[in-house]
């Protein structure tokens, strides 16, 4: 992989260069967002790691604008301090497709950025899957609710795919954990902060309410316009 690592804090950066880069990677770096956003912009990355807190300007502003004004749709892992899940859900919201909370294990940034480059991992649908008037294109990482398009991040739009293939059961927990992360468990929040912004994109514009939390079991999606859990 190309990857790109935005972090200020040079030992870090450089324990995390000296890794990826033996492990065959090809690594860039860079000390302030900044020039972090410049090179994320000019060059094609297969994934960047990026600081949540950087000089210059700060890695939710620079996400957002890789997002919104220069339209690169490159996978980002966010490395933050701050282990609120407030924290967390701002940064997938600002386009982060994944997080980890320092201090973080090498080997797990590596796994972690290995599962963000693989799109179209995690269910191994090649049809075209339809629930009410949400729809999914596995062919092209299509998401539409009617005729409006939604914009999933990696990690969201394998829940949903995942959620879609076996709807209406419900999916244990562990089950879209493996799917999504493999070996590379996350944090107790990460799940739960990716649902939010799951259910913030596919359902709240809608009056009808698609996904669903189980309780003590798990997360579903099924026509009920009732429930609103």
């Amino acid at each position: 992989m190309h990857i790109l690592i935005i972090e200020d804090n040079r030992d870090l950066a450089s324990n995390m260069f000296d890794f990826l880069e033996a492990k065959g990677h090809e690594v860039d770096a860079a000390g302030d967002g900044i020039t972090g956003l410049h090179l994320a912009v000019v060059n094609d990355y297969d994934a960047i790691v990026l600081d949540l807190m950087l000089p210059g300007m700060d890695g939710i502003t620079l996400c957002s604008k890789l997002r919104n004004e220069a339209g690169k749709q490159t996978p980002v892992l966010m490395i933050t301090a701050r282990d609120e899940l407030e924290h967390k859900i701002v940064g997938l919201e600002a386009g982060a497709d994944d997080y980890l909370v320092k201090p973080a294990e090498l080997r797990e940034v590596e796994l972690r950025l290995r599962v963000l480059q693989r799109r179209g991992g995690g269910v191994n649908q090649k049809r075209d899957m339809t629930v009410a008037d949400l729809s999914l294109d596995p062919s092209t990482f299509t998401v539409k609710r009617g005729d409006t398009p939604i914009q999933l991040p990696p990690i969201p739009y394998k829940i949903l795919e995942l959620l879609m293939a076996r709807t209406p059961q419900v999916v244990p927990r562990d089950d879209i954990e493996r799917a999504v992360w493999g070996e590379a468990r996350p944090d107790s929040d990460s799940l739960r902060a990716h649902w939010y912004l799951l259910r913030e994109l596919v359902d709240k514009p809608s009056k009808q309410k698609l996904l669903h939390t189980v309780r003590g079991f798990g997360y579903q999606l099924k026509i009920d316009d009732e429930s609103q859990k």
